[in-house]
């Protein structure tokens, strides 16, 4: 068997178990495991398992995941977000189309001390669902916005993805969260434009006339101080040079839950249930570590990536270029993986790949860079068809609710945002410098 062929082979058999439902980090495991064995023995693997497992798991820097997604955890049962809709919604109100646009500014502000798409999404859609559909929004803006604004868990630091790339890449957190800062806020600011060209080139979808919504914005300010706070206690002791992300990040998920307690709605199940799901979701992305670096090793075996890199290579293509077929590539992939399955198994092919071409860049720019389109790119999986694994989310938030919302209409609400995903991705392709402009100001 050549080693396409067992590349091929070992592809297929973890495409097949993915479409029996069977978990992504047991298919990469199986599959990696069995094109090992092929190409080395039953010995040679369990040798490899036995110090693989010990070297990946011990990491220092990966104790910065559970970390994020604890902070997230807070912020959820604290009821954080309930405040920052309501912040959001009284500001934007009095536009057309503005509760959508308050829903979108709601799921920022919550990415920016959640780090996790879904998180975001299911949390600002318990809150704002209801509202929205009160005030005349159809269930396509409705859905298709809180699916789109829960990408911006990931787009603004803290973001789970982005510190699995620095991992993956031996790259500084704090630098690539630098980076993301600004093409978060851009994504941001043109979901708020992509609602206010729908609205009015779409009748049916808003109401008529733009609503203020009653809204204490006193109260609604000092609900939202907290979570300013932390935001400059995180990232300002970060760029600061007073703790490592990893300290951030312990920090970050201390002042979150003193957040909660004081808003009173941190209980004892609530608070058990938060470090419940944290390790959940931690042993979910350190399965799926274990398995995906099996996977790597088994192709790494094969010598595909490295032919694969020369292939390209012989081709001509700009170094531009061969970035946006890896994003096509991406998209596709997307439609039947999650991101975190996805930025750990091509990672270790693609990156010595772009790191090998010239785009005029440090080679630390060009993996900063390239880590901030791999991220664009996953945003856009997470509401891309046939998947969508925020608009499932969203969707099935819905059901048995008054006016539940077909997934059809959901993934036609998504479609202005995927448009305004696509022109920033190219933006940002074409002028890496909007993604580094941060970076240049961190020794």
């Amino acid at each position: 068997m050549s080693a396409i062929e067992l590349a091929l082979m070992i592809f297929g058999i973890m495409l097949a178990l993915m479409a029996v439902r069977v978990p992504i980090a047991i298919t990469m495991f199986i599959a990696g495991g069995i094109g090992y064995v092929l190409q080395t023995g039953w010995s040679p693997l369990a040798n490899f398992l036995n110090s693989q497992a010990f070297a990946r798991f011990a990491s220092y820097d990966l104790s910065v995941i559970p970390l994020f997604i604890l902070m997230g955890h807070f912020a959820t049962q604290g009821g954080i977000s309930k405040a920052l809709f309501q912040f959001a919604a009284g500001v934007m109100g009095r536009f057309k189309g503005g509760l959508a646009m308050g829903a979108v500014l709601a799921c920022a502000a919550f990415g920016a001390i959640c780090g996790s798409s879904v998180a975001t999404a299911a949390t600002i859609t318990n809150v704002a669902y209801d509202e929205m559909r009160k005030h005349g929004y159809s269930g396509r803006l409705t859905t298709g916005t809180l699916a789109a604004g829960g990408t911006l868990g990931i787009l603004i630091p803290p973001s789970v993805p982005l510190v699995i790339y620095a991992i993956l890449t031996e790259q500084n957190i704090a630098k690539l969260f630098a980076a993301a800062m600004v093409p978060g806020m851009i994504a941001m600011l043109g979901y708020v434009v992509a609602i206010s060209i729908y609205v009015r080139l779409v009748p049916g979808q808003a109401p008529d006339n733009a609503q203020a919504i009653k809204t204490n914005m006193l109260d609604a300010i000092q609900g939202i101080g907290p979570i300013a706070v932390i935001f400059i206690i995180v990232f300002g002791g970060i760029y600061g040079g007073f703790f490592t992300p990893t300290e951030g990040a312990a920090v970050g998920a201390f002042a979150t839950f003193i957040a909660a307690l004081a808003k009173r709605e941190m209980t004892w199940d609530k608070f058990k249930n938060c470090f419940y799901a944290t390790a959940e979701s931690s042993a979910m992305i350190f399965l799926i570590f274990l398995g995906a670096d099996l996977m790597n090793a088994s192709l790494a075996l094969t010598q595909v990536p490295s032919q694969l890199a020369q292939v390209v290579g012989s081709w001509g293509l700009s170094p531009v270029m061969v970035v946006a077929a890896i994003m096509l590539f991406y998209v596709v992939l997307g439609a039947v993986m999650d991101e975190l399955s996805m930025i750990l198994l091509t990672i270790p092919i693609f990156f010595p790949m772009i790191m090998g071409l010239d785009f005029g860049m440090s080679k630390e720019y060009t993996a900063i860079w390239f880590g901030i389109m791999v991220l664009m790119t996953v945003g856009f999986g997470m509401l891309a068809p046939p998947v969508g694994l925020n608009v499932y989310v969203v969707n099935g938030m819905t059901k048995g609710k008054p006016g539940a919302v077909p997934i059809a209409e959901s993934y036609k609400g998504v479609m202005p945002f995927l448009i305004s995903d696509t022109i920033r991705t190219i933006v940002l392709l074409l002028f890496p410098g909007i993604s580094l402009w941060l970076v240049k100001y961190i020794t």
